[in-house]
């Protein structure tokens, strides 16, 4: 599933490509007829995200809200229209090209009443103006349920996936099943600065980049990493390999039906620690 970075970037990339314009909207694959209509021959005011939610705002009070889900695309070309191929759920034309959203498991037209509500619901995203940390500090610290579990919620934090997740707590040496409560709160603000710019190098670049420069593959001579999601990472999807830090092999457990990675030795257990 796309993170919080993909949303802000996609949003960018709307506003360049259609941003003032008087837009086309069709739905090829027909499944979206009545809220094409809605939109066709609307300017397209604003694309903007929220974690992992993104509304394009129209005039007329209409705004488009995409989820994508595990398995949905929004694909833009600066190009001339092609013959839609596939499950095209809705296709945005403008003067200077076109986008095609397939798979999204959210696809919605809204009144703005209707998305402050979709936002209300949400935590505090990192890569909003003005987030506001101390929010989704309040929910953790009185949790029971493990930091992990907590930062994929997104009524405590939103934005965040698997892949940061893992890397944000091993780069601080958190314990990921260390109670929400047991976190001390100096630890969140250096969690929270982290991600803000763990993220934003993420909507800059495209992918996310964790490791530091004394762990990246041209200052430990190893090979880039190969994976669909791309990016230099310490732990997520290593599970057995060598932590780059101290070679401990990487470890994997199910979470709350997510994939979670750390390194044993240097996110150690209370209960190891204690030793």
């Amino acid at each position: 599933m796309p993170e919080g970075h993909t949303l802000h970037r996609l949003a960018r990339d709307l506003n360049g490509l259609f941003g003032g314009e008087i837009i086309r909207a069709t739905s090829p694959q027909a499944r979206f007829a009545e809220g094409a209509a809605l939109l066709d021959g609307r300017v397209l005011a604003k694309a903007d995200a929220y974690g992992k939610h993104l509304f394009v705002t129209f005039d007329a009070d209409r705004h488009l809200h995409v989820h994508l889900g595990l398995y949905g695309t929004f694909v833009l070309d600066a190009g001339e229209p092609s013959v839609p191929r596939g499950q095209v759920r809705l296709r945005i034309e403008g003067e200077r090209g076109y986008a095609d959203l397939r798979g999204a498991t959210t696809c919605e037209v809204l009144t703005r009443v209707e998305r402050v509500g979709v936002v209300a619901r949400l935590g505090p995203d990192p890569l909003r103006r003005g987030a506001d940390a101390s929010r989704a500090y309040e929910r953790i610290s009185a949790s029971r349920t493990t930091i992990a579990a907590l930062l994929m919620r997104q009524d405590v934090i939103a934005g965040v996936g698997n892949v940061y997740r893992a890397e944000l707590l091993f780069r601080h040496g958190v314990d990921p099943f260390l109670p929400g409560r047991e976190l001390p709160s100096a630890t969140w603000y250096d969690l929270w600065k982290d991600l803000r710019a763990l993220m934003r190098h993420g909507v800059r670049t495209g992918r996310i980049d964790t490791t530091r420069t004394a762990h990246t593959p041209r200052a430990m001579g190893r090979p880039p990493r190969q994976d669909r999601h791309g990016g230099d990472v310490y732990v997520y999807r290593r599970a057995g390999d060598p932590c780059y830090v101290c070679g401990t092999a990487v470890a994997t457990a199910v979470l709350e039906a997510r994939n979670l990675f750390w390194c044993p030795t240097c996110q150690r257990s209370r209960a190891t620690a204690a030793e």
